[in-house]
């Protein structure tokens, strides 16, 4: 089986397992105690600290682990917001964050606070002047991802980092999937982090906020990890998460390096080999090892089946594979096709003969789920039926608005319109991603009695 979800989850880094089960032994009494037991888990967790705040970037003092990178995203977002109540309840995020920021920021919001979703272009990238412009004088955070977690995309922490900066509002940052490549750079305020996007254990996140932030503590207090964390420290967990993080570290220049290169492999050779694919991120300012694309006229969820009976573990960001059955709300921000979507997220150490391997059997993998799908291979050119047709697609899932589109959008002359009427969320996007792809015009989204009417007009 070939493991290609690790933006999910990393494997266990084999520094990680050593240094698990070295402390286990060690590190199981109170660090609070002063004897010796106490003492020696006291050390090991003073020595982790420091080994984590070294790959930060950021002092010792400043950083306290968490249950998850979530609580650590959760606590810090709280804890800034509260800290500067009095400056401002206005809250700033990208439209693209991991969830965890932005049901932070939903429940800011149902308090009564104010925030604003900075839009992205369509490589998944945050203009840098579009948060200059969000900053107000009521600001209290801003968050900002440092790589987006289903494309990969890098956002320009550092120069948004100066501007928050310069208005005086701290700017908060998910390093999850980069905190393993590099540290983050730029005047940032507080970042948050968890262990198993590194290859460290599950159940450990880091937070670090600045010397000078205004920081208050939401909930109940206590002694543990400055008062930001309550609870008993998962000392072995943390002591392990902290090795794992020094030994991705040294490892990650020449990592790095093999991984692009197997990345931009697979980017090139699905646009070339699979029909009607549409690689999404940014070409160039990206991760390592994260490659995402959608396929027209395929239901992801039977794509990611017929890939795991192949031995390839993937995920994906269509809304097929949900059980809300709405899309991505990455790829929708984005505004790319979401059917079909498939991300490939390679682990360190991956074996070239696999991603081979991969790229062997995708376009079969796709072709024998749009034959199922009775997806369209070619235009049908039967004679025109009119100037305008109505596609009735109402209960029906991604993809199969777009597939009956495509196969009637032959039927109508050039400069007709078809109309398709669909109850799936996924369809607002599909359909003008489609549109896109094909060279078709996209005239707009209507009314109807039940779910929207989309409309396409033929250009050719």
């Amino acid at each position: 089986m070939s493991y290609f979800d690790a933006a999910s989850a990393a494997p266990l880094h084999p520094v990680a397992r050593q240094a698990l089960l070295a402390s286990l032994d060690e590190g199981w009494a109170d660090p609070a105690r002063l004897y010796r037991e106490g003492r020696r888990a006291r050390m090991l967790l003073d020595a982790a600290r420091e080994a984590a705040a070294d790959a930060v970037g950021c002092r010792p003092d400043e950083l306290v682990f968490t249950a998850s990178g979530t609580r650590a995203v959760h606590t810090g977002i709280a804890g800034a917001l509260a800290g500067r109540r009095r400056v401002g309840r206005h809250l700033i995020v990208s439209a693209v964050e991991h969830s965890s920021v932005l049901h932070s920021a939903e429940a800011f919001e149902a308090e009564g606070g104010a925030v604003t979703r900075v839009p992205v272009v369509r490589t998944g990238a945050v203009a840098v002047e579009s948060y200059g412009d969000a900053l107000r004088a009521d600001t209290a955070l801003a968050c900002l991802q440092s790589a987006n977690h289903e494309v990969g995309t890098e956002q320009p922490v550092a120069a948004v980092a100066e501007l928050c900066r310069e208005a005086g509002v701290p700017l908060l940052v998910d390093a999850a999937q980069s905190l393993g490549w590099a540290p983050v750079e730029g005047p940032w305020s507080l970042l948050a982090a968890s262990a198993h996007k590194w290859g460290g254990p599950s159940g450990v996140g880091l937070l670090a906020v600045r010397k000078g932030v205004r920081f208050a503590v939401q909930g109940p207090v206590d002694e543990r990890e400055s008062g930001r964390a309550a609870g008993f420290e998962n000392i072995p967990a943390i002591v392990a998460a902290a090795a794992s993080l020094r030994a991705v570290r040294a490892e990650a220049a020449a990592e790095a390096v093999r991984l692009r290169e197997l990345t931009a492999r697979i980017r090139a050779r699905v646009a070339a080999v699979v029909p009607d694919v549409e690689v999404v991120g940014d070409p160039l300012r990206r991760l390592p090892g994260i490659v995402t694309f959608s396929c027209l006229y395929v239901d992801g969820e039977a794509l990611l089946h017929e890939l795991d009976r192949e031995g390839f573990s993937v995920s994906s960001g269509s809304s097929c594979t949900s059980s809300t059955l709405t899309p991505s709300h990455v790829l929708k921000a984005m505004g790319v096709l979401s059917e079909g979507n498939v991300r490939v997220s390679l682990p360190t150490g991956v074996a070239e003969e696999d991603v081979e391997r991969f790229l062997a059997m995708l376009p079969g993998a796709v072709a024998g789920v749009r034959e199922k799908l009775g997806a369209p291979v070619a235009p049908t050119g039967a004679a025109p039926r009119g100037d305008e047709l109505v596609v009735d697609a109402l209960g029906k899932r991604c993809p199969i608005p777009v597939i009956e589109l495509a196969k009637v959008i032959g039927e109508v002359p050039v400069g007709g319109t078809v109309r398709v009427l669909s109850d799936d969320e996924a369809a607002r996007l599909d359909i003008p991603a489609w549109c896109e792809m094909r060279d078709q015009e996209y005239v707009g989204e209507e009314p109807a009695d039940r779910g929207s009417a989309y409309v396409v007009r033929r250009l050719s």
